[in-house]
């Protein structure tokens, strides 16, 4: 039986998260329609908040402790990645910046991914367009077209998404994501066992800036 892995990188800052809500949402979505085709998914996810204080250490030494490491091998080596981000400011929180900046620029590189972004109300939901996708373009990944925003409104009273028109965006982009990790297999490509640690820099590591 073919089997695909699917990385998840939630950003939300708060418990319970509404950013992590949409990507449980659409992680759901992907993975029934591959189970559809007859795929088994193994699902990695990844959330930021708990690896804030490894990224920033990952940022000043140029190093990556064991327990990051491993994250980011989840997130490199998977077939897909759904990338959700709270949107702060008109932009992705820096949480998430500072995480994708810790890759590996190649690491990414022909990754299907579907982005996602929520926040309080629908006229941030530009970001994703004008702020993440360029940023998951400028490292090759091969982002679906259709982008899920999620604001405030969309989730009604508890959480409830049903009398919206989040499902149906959802579902668009689930479909999306699953095609394209249906005909990629990126776990088969190994990995330079002689690569230097991700974030590493020479320059940073003498004393520079």
């Amino acid at each position: 039986m073919t089997t695909r892995r699917l990385a998840v990188v939630s950003s939300g800052l708060s418990q319970p998260s509404s950013t992590r809500m949409l990507a449980d949402r659409l992680t759901q979505a992907v993975v029934r329609r591959l189970e559809e085709q007859g795929i088994t998914v193994e699902v990695d996810v990844v959330e930021l908040r708990d690896t804030a204080q490894d990224v920033t250490n990952n940022l000043l030494t140029g190093f990556a402790n064991p327990k990051l490491e491993a994250v980011i091998e989840k997130v490199t080596t998977a077939d897909g990645l759904i990338a959700v981000s709270p949107i702060f400011t008109t932009s992705y929180s820096g949480l998430f910046k500072s995480f994708i900046d810790v890759l590996d620029p190649q690491s990414l590189n022909e990754m299907p991914v579907l982005i996602g972004a929520t926040g309080g109300s629908e006229r941030h939901s530009l970001a994703l367009d004008y702020a993440m996708r360029p940023l998951f373009s400028y490292l090759h990944a091969a982002v679906v077209p259709t982008a899920v925003y999620a604001a405030s409104s969309d989730w009604g009273t508890g959480g409830d998404a049903a009398a919206t028109a989040l499902p149906e965006r959802i579902e668009r982009a689930a479909g999306e994501l699953a095609a394209l990790m249906r005909d990629s297999d990126r776990s088969t490509k190994v990995r330079d066992p002689f690569a230097l640690p991700a974030g590493f820099s020479p320059i940073g590591a003498y004393g520079g800036e």
